[in-house]
């Protein structure tokens, strides 16, 4: 099977968004990189690779950790996140994949 050539969008992504791309783009809607309407439809990899890279640079100011956020990044995050989590549970995801080895 030939692997796309470019993202579907985070909202139509697997699991319901619940991807690395999907979790990168949310990280670029709380740090204001991306607007909470952009879902990267049609991107190419260079653009995500892109996008990764300003996302990253972002989170170093913070050593990468959630709890270093700002108060009103960390609101953001919070919010943008728990929503995602919410509707991609009601779409049928459970988080197993990712805490599945934590076994």
């Amino acid at each position: 099977m030939k692997k796309p050539n470019k993202y579907v969008g985070i909202d139509k992504d697997i699991n319901g968004g619940m991807t690395t791309i999907g979790k990168m783009i949310r990280d670029a809607w709380v740090f204001g990189v991306l607007d909470e309407s952009e879902t990267c439809e049609n991107w190419n990899l260079a653009g995500i690779d892109a996008l990764l890279d300003k996302v990253n640079s972002e989170w170093d100011k913070y050593g990468c950790m959630p709890s270093r956020l700002p108060p009103d990044l960390a609101i953001r995050h919070r919010t943008i996140h728990e929503k995602a989590i919410q509707k991609a549970k009601e779409s049928g995801w459970s988080g197993e994949m990712e805490t599945g080895d934590e076994e």
